[in-house]
């Protein structure tokens, strides 16, 4: 008689209580286990359906007690379809060229990190990162992990997005862009490439993190629709507060 190899267990670990960096006067608390070995890649596309994220070589998710505000989500990348300020915004850009990279950090990389960061998050710890630091971040993945840039005519780079090739879809991991063009918007260029990007590959998802409706930095998420959230029974489309969609967070850009 066959008898399966026993598996080995999975351990989860909670961290302790730290100030919520979304919501004033919250403490945060996260569940978090580590993905590593041959079945890395596996073990997180399960917990991305589950609503984990990446960091490095762990994944974690909020457990904080009494609050449930963070809501995981995903854009249905066959069925997207963009808002008329979607259009107009991806109009606005028609000379940046998209490519997908390997993970590989480079100084002209980290240089337009080291200024997103000073410009956009200049108390957070990320602000003061070294290119070590960045280069851990960029190629500390035991997954399938890439990196979609934006260059301008001169081959200048102007945005990146890190982001895990998953079984279903794209997992946006970290994004950031040139400071001084606002107008381009080009946190939320990023993800509409990552859209078409999902699509070409004829993947199914485009996994955007967490989004909280307190928090301004999380609103434009729902600018892409259909957005599916994350709930206690599954996955399900996700209907936007009114008005949110068009012409509101027309100059609200993806900051993460």
């Amino acid at each position: 008689m066959n008898r399966l190899a026993p598996q080995p267990l999975q351990h989860f670990y909670r961290t302790a209580a730290l100030p919520c960096p979304y919501l004033d006067g919250r403490m945060e608390r996260k569940v978090l286990t580590e993905i590593a070995g041959p079945t890395a890649a596996s073990l997180y596309n399960g917990l991305s359906r589950a609503g984990f994220r990446r960091s490095h070589h762990l994944a974690y998710r909020p457990a904080c007690a009494g609050c449930t505000a963070c809501v995981p989500v995903r854009v249905a990348a066959r069925q997207f379809v963009p808002s008329r300020n979607l259009r107009r915004l991806a109009r606005l850009s028609p000379d940046l060229v998209a490519a997908e990279e390997p993970a590989r950090a480079s100084g002209e990389q980290y240089r337009l990190f080291s200024r997103y960061q000073r410009s956009r998050h200049a108390e957070s710890d990320m602000a003061s990162m070294t290119y070590g630091d960045y280069r851990a971040m960029v190629e500390d993945s035991p997954i399938e992990t890439r990196l979609l840039t934006l260059r301008d005519p001169a081959g200048q780079l102007v945005a990146a997005c890190l982001a895990d090739r998953l079984d279903d879809g794209y997992s946006a991991v970290y994004s950031y862009f040139d400071p001084d063009q606002p107008r381009r918007s080009l946190g939320t260029l990023l993800v509409l490439r990552l859209v078409e990007q999902a699509v070409s590959q004829d993947l199914p998802y485009v996994y955007l993190g967490y989004w909280i409706a307190d928090s301004r930095k999380m609103a434009y998420k729902v600018r892409f629709q259909p957005l599916e959230s994350l709930g206690p029974t599954g996955w399900s489309v996700m209907q936007p507060p009114p008005g949110i969609v068009d012409g509101l967070l027309m100059h609200v850009d993806a900051a993460d």
